[in-house]
């Protein structure tokens, strides 16, 4: 069965950092895209960052040069790093695993980990 894990969040005052984390599961991991998303009540879910399996990154405008995503393939973990955290990224994220182009394979989605920005 395909986990995906999420784990880090958490309430954290304006201006400071969290760091979140997120496990998939061995057989996906080396070849999927890995990606984090947020969401927050009554509005769609919207990226936030993906990183593809050789490391090529991209991000949304509302975080670039304050978020910083990363993968360890050697224990199958994308981490988000979050710094200079606003009131407006306060939000559940959604750690999510889409397969390359050329696989026929399932998109799967975490459970989601709550981020509270606030003093």
């Amino acid at each position: 069965q395909i986990q995906v894990v999420e784990s880090g969040g958490g309430l954290v005052q304006p201006g400071g950092s969290l760091t979140l984390s997120c496990t998939a599961s061995r057989s996906i991991f080396g070849i999927y895209t890995m990606a984090w998303y947020r969401q927050t009540p009554g509005k769609q879910r919207e990226l936030v960052a993906n990183i593809t399996s050789d490391r090529a990154t991209n991000y949304a405008d509302f975080v670039k040069g304050r978020f910083t995503i990363s993968r360890t393939n050697a224990n199958y973990t994308v981490s988000l790093q979050m710094n200079s955290l606003e009131p407006g990224d306060t939000a559940v994220y959604y750690c999510n695993a889409s397969p390359p182009g050329w696989y026929r394979g399932y998109t799967y989605w975490g459970q989601g980990t709550q981020v509270t920005v606030a003093s």
